[in-house]
């Protein structure tokens, strides 16, 4: 069922129809609510897993300098909230210790059957107040790597997601999602990109500190890439963001940059020491990121 608002919002803006006729399509075909060719994350080996909320594979070629092997990986999502069911569900990954801006897992994790030994929402602390700066990411992580060394760390950063932060994008006036944003500063697809690209030097400013406090092999990665004016499938309309269910190359062609340092962690999975706790709340925060709850 739609809701009156999404009703509305598909009435004013066309594209989100044929957006969601795209979704219903591509999982009518693969019979999943999430990319069926993506990796399970779970399931690669790493000690550290440094995610970037919608970072192209491309563009982190382009502009990532960090020392390493870049790969590329598919994702079982082309938004968030696709990657979160895709490798969440049904899990008890007792091992593994998740820093997060992003709060979809929170929304999630009870009704999808997941479990972690320890979930760390980082503060609400960017200028909009809906997500998180990546050096506030950076210090919850460093202090959640110290807490548990015995413990596979996974960290999500909200960057290069918009909206636009950084000392390159103080002009822009940001929106709740990526197509008022572009609206709201009269951005051409060439701005758009340079804006976006600002955002994911900013943000790899910061995992570059976080990478001289972690032990281990560590990669960075994405939860999904980004449409930046290319066209969805199979109704190839331009699209700008992260739809759901469209599984083109922009959108789930990720990076998976290898970075090694220094020795093997000594994993040891263990219960969780508490039932997760959320104070904000949750719906309203994505809401406020343009998501979709």
């Amino acid at each position: 069922m739609y809701s009156l608002s999404q009703i509305w919002k598909g009435l004013r803006n066309p594209h989100y129809i044929v957006s969601e006729w795209n979704r219903l399509l591509n999982i009518a075909r693969n019979r999943k609510r999430y990319n069926p060719d993506g990796i399970d994350i779970f399931s690669e080996d790493w000690d550290n897993l440094l995610i970037l909320d919608a970072c192209r594979y491309d563009e982190f070629a382009r502009i990532n300098t960090i020392p390493g092997e870049l790969e590329a990986r598919i994702s079982r999502g082309s938004n968030s909230r696709e990657f979160v069911r895709g490798n969440f569900s049904d899990s008890r990954l007792h091992d593994v210790v998740y820093v997060s801006a992003n709060r979809y897992y929170a929304h999630m994790h009870d009704r999808i059957g997941a479990e972690v030994h320890e979930y760390i929402p980082t503060e609400l602390d960017a200028p909009d107040v809906s997500s998180s700066l990546p050096e506030t990411v950076t210090e919850a992580a460093i202090e959640a790597a110290e807490r548990y060394p015995n413990k596979r760390l996974l960290v999500h950063y909200l960057q290069p997601h918009q909206p636009y932060f950084g000392p390159e994008n103080d002009h822009l006036e940001n929106r709740k999602d990526i197509h008022g944003t572009i609206e709201a500063n009269d951005l051409s697809d060439t701005e758009l990109r340079e804006a976006y690209r600002k955002n994911l030097r900013y943000v790899l400013t910061h995992v570059e500190q976080l990478l001289e406090h972690l032990e281990g092999k560590t990669v960075i990665s994405a939860d999904h890439g980004e449409l930046l004016g290319e066209r969805e499938r199979p109704i190839p309309m331009k699209s700008y963001g992260h739809p759901s269910g469209v599984y083109v190359d922009e959108l789930v062609k990720v990076p998976w940059h290898v970075h090694e340092g220094g020795s093997r962690k000594r994993l040891v999975a263990e219960e969780p020491s508490e039932t997760m706790a959320i104070s904000e709340n949750v719906d309203q925060t994505l809401r406020d990121l343009g998501y979709r709850v």
